[in-house]
């Protein structure tokens, strides 16, 4: 009887971690989302409300609104970069310990209602 608890207890933390894993890549996928998107919406709303300001030009021949797209692009950039990196460094090695849990695959499929 011992045996079964331990491993009922030992089932239980690996469906523990795979949540709080899961809840982390969410988490991070969200705030790095909502960060391009309030890039992409503050470009389009300068677009949209202050068209004039755009035009100004920055250089020769070099306007406002063409630095701050590729600023937009360059921001896409660096969020995958963060994610990927974090993604490497937290995430990845998290995830492989996880797998090499024994039991692991039954912990995944129950900390996922089974759709693993």
């Amino acid at each position: 009887m011992r045996t079964s608890s331990h491993t009922d207890s030992a089932r239980a933390a690996q469906v523990a971690a795979t949540r709080a894993l899961a809840n982390a890549r969410w988490r991070v996928a969200a705030l790095l989302t909502l960060l391009m998107v309030g890039v992409y919406f503050g470009f389009i709303l300068l677009v949209a409300y202050r068209p004039a300001l755009l035009g100004e030009l920055v250089g020769n021949g070099l306007s406002l609104g063409i630095v701050l797209g590729a600023l937009v692009i360059g921001a896409a950039w660096l969020l995958t970069l963060l994610y990927v990196q974090w993604a490497n460094r937290v995430y990845d090695p998290a995830l492989a310990a996880l797998r090499a849990m024994p039991g692991a695959d039954r912990a995944a499929r129950e900390s996922t209602g089974g759709a693993a």
